[in-house]
């Protein structure tokens, strides 16, 4: 599956950080690199190559690349893939999800839409789907996106993500009755771990946890810190407090979390409150 490109970054990680190709330069300049990987690559690369138009074995392998932060080779690899086996939905919408980390919005968009348009029920074409109108400032579009994708979750992690970034789209949307219907509707019995960021962050919006208690001494992960920072910004960015909303945003970027969705929209909302 991998041509000489590939063949090159795979030899390009294995050099030291200042050496490497940046998955992501931001706008300021700052250069974001993949990790290391601890061989799931190497295996599902094996796998693979037994059968190459596997549709299965080329998603497992760009998942395993995109484990470790390598965006760029899981595009390749869905690239290849889409070449070899056409028509493939979940191709076409793995491969918008990584476009979306590595900030190419367009073509993220280009494939979640084609891979919606083969396959209506993938739940994952419709979540990211909704991050790119969120992205673009569209709203009220965003929340039909989540709201479609909401009832096909397949499981409670989620749905409480689904249902988060709905109550946020229609809360930017100007629709606050019924962002707050969405959280009158929420179950209290998810299944999911009580330090999970969407979670805590439904909390915030539901006023059972203070702004000041949502972020944690345990919260040091990058990605946990640049969710739970961008969805405080967020709350209070709806509330009107855009100073305190940039002090968020701003931390969700110094976490370092850059793949997570969070930081990629604290970027965005900065640029919008310039």
């Amino acid at each position: 599956m991998r041509g000489a490109a590939a063949l090159m970054c795979a030899a390009v990680f294995a050099a030291p950080a200042a050496a490497q190709r940046p998955e992501y330069v931001s706008p300021d300049g700052t250069r974001y690199f993949a990790q290391a990987d601890t061989g799931a690559i190497a295996r599902a690369e094996s796998a693979l190559a037994l059968e190459p138009r596997n549709p299965d074995r080329i998603i497992r392998l760009e998942r395993a690349q995109a484990a470790v932060r390598r965006f760029r080779e899981a595009i390749e690899t869905l690239t290849q893939g889409i070449a070899a086996v056409p028509g493939n939905a979940l191709l076409y919408v793995d491969r918008g999800h990584r476009y979306v980390s590595v900030r190419e919005f367009d073509r993220a968009r280009a494939d979640l839409e084609r891979g919606a348009a083969l396959d209506s029920t993938i739940y994952d074409a419709w979540y990211h789907l909704g991050i790119v109108r969120f992205v673009r400032g569209e709203f009220a579009a965003a929340a039909a996106a989540f709201a479609r994708a909401r009832p096909m979750a397949p499981n409670d992690n989620e749905r409480a993500g689904s249902t988060d970034w709905l109550w946020m789209s229609l809360s930017r949307a100007g629709r606050g009755a019924e962002a707050s219907a969405v959280l009158a509707s929420l179950s209290d019995s998810l299944q999911v771990p009580n330090d999970y960021a969407y979670l805590k962050r439904l909390r915030l919006y539901q006023g059972r946890v203070k702004p000041d208690d949502l972020i944690g001494p345990a919260d040091t992960g990058d990605v946990q810190l640049a969710t739970l920072a961008y969805g405080l910004g967020n709350w209070y960015l709806v509330a009107g407090d855009t100073a305190a909303a940039r002090a968020s945003f701003r931390r969700s970027i110094a976490s370092g979390g850059w793949p997570a969705f969070g930081f990629i929209l604290s970027e965005v909302e900065l640029r919008r409150l310039r």
